[in-house]
């Protein structure tokens, strides 16, 4: 599980990330800096304005772009090969990567609030870009890095899943879903101390998956760290192969949570951890059909389930009146 494959799709996120702008010099930003000598003012007034409001800007194509700015593609094309750019699509992921290091929630409802939209159809937009997350994870899932992780998973004497915060959410699903198929899988509750205590008996016999998007939380990447110190394999769930997740865990997979809500879309992750889920059933397709025989014996003739009491011909039930 130690491959990583190249993914593009940024999207903001905030998990409960306080409204910090970070403070790093983009990749675009350095290329526009070296490059500003080489261009016309009206093009070089362009890049500024993209830079500055690249929330209106990274997810239009060319055409789009050039639209915006009442310049043909042609010409957004040349401008952008000036920047160094072989391909619109290369300028096109640093715009988004420039977004998200630039987004903070206040940004993101600001957009929004720009559209002039009735409350009907932003919610209706809300829902298409949950589709769109889903589509783009559909074409672009690494498939490779979840059956890696369905057989470390499979090996692993325990498997300890982190998610803070909204990603707790997360965290619990796949690590409900892991248990529910005979792993030994948790997705540690309370304060930071209990999860340090976690990773502390981990070792090259167990697993650490970690779920963090955008710039990342401070304690979620720190516990892929002190998991690499202990010798535990780790694995992450991230919505971009520039996140600190994606630098530091041995594997991980990319699923966008863009959304015009400042929560942040968890349509596509929770669809990650699905497949996940199923890999691992279908890593030993006999052990979980004999797993799931149990429970079906238990949901013909378990207690566990709601049933109606039946009501006589007296309206009665039990035979006790109402």
């Amino acid at each position: 599980m130690t491959s990583k494959t190249s993914k593009t799709s940024m999207t903001p996120s905030f998990e409960s990330d306080p409204a910090i702008v970070s403070t790093s010099t983009t990749q675009l930003e350095i290329r526009f800096a070296d490059a500003q000598s080489k261009l016309a003012p009206r093009r070089r007034q362009m890049i500024r304005e993209i830079l500055n409001h690249p929330e209106e800007t990274y997810f239009l194509s060319s055409r789009e772009l050039g639209k915006r700015f009442n310049m043909d593609a042609a010409t957004i094309v040349r401008t952008i090969q000036i920047l160094g750019y072989d391909r619109y699509a290369d300028f096109a992921a640093d715009l988004r990567r420039h977004f998200v290091a630039r987004i903070t929630p206040y940004t993101t409802m600001q957009a929004a609030t720009r559209e002039k939209q009735s409350v009907a159809d932003r919610l209706r937009q809300n829902v298409d870009k949950d589709i769109a997350n889903l589509s783009l994870l559909k074409t672009s899932l690494d498939t490779t890095q979840v059956i890696a992780v369905a057989k470390r998973i499979h090996r692993a004497r325990r498997i300890v899943v982190v998610g803070i915060d909204l990603a707790a959410s997360l965290a619990h699903f796949l690590a409900y879903g892991l248990a529910a198929q005979g792993f030994d899988a948790e997705a540690p509750v309370g304060t930071a101390g209990n999860l340090i205590h976690k990773i502390k008996v981990l070792d090259a016999k167990d697993l650490l998956i970690a779920i963090s998007f955008g710039r990342c939380l401070r304690e979620t990447v720190e516990a892929v760290q002190r998991a690499h110190q202990r010798g535990a394999p780790t694995f992450g769930i991230t919505d971009s192969d520039t996140t600190p997740l994606a630098k530091y865990c041995d594997g991980y997979v990319v699923a966008s949570i863009a959304s015009s809500v400042f929560t942040g879309s968890y349509v596509a992750p929770l669809s990650a951890i699905n497949t996940i889920i199923a890999a691992c059933a279908h890593q030993h397709p006999q052990r979980t059909l004999a797993l799931l025989r149990d429970y079906e014996k238990e949901a013909v003739a378990g207690a566990r389930w709601y049933q109606e009491t039946p009501l006589d011909t007296r309206g009665q039930t039990n035979g006790n009146p109402h």
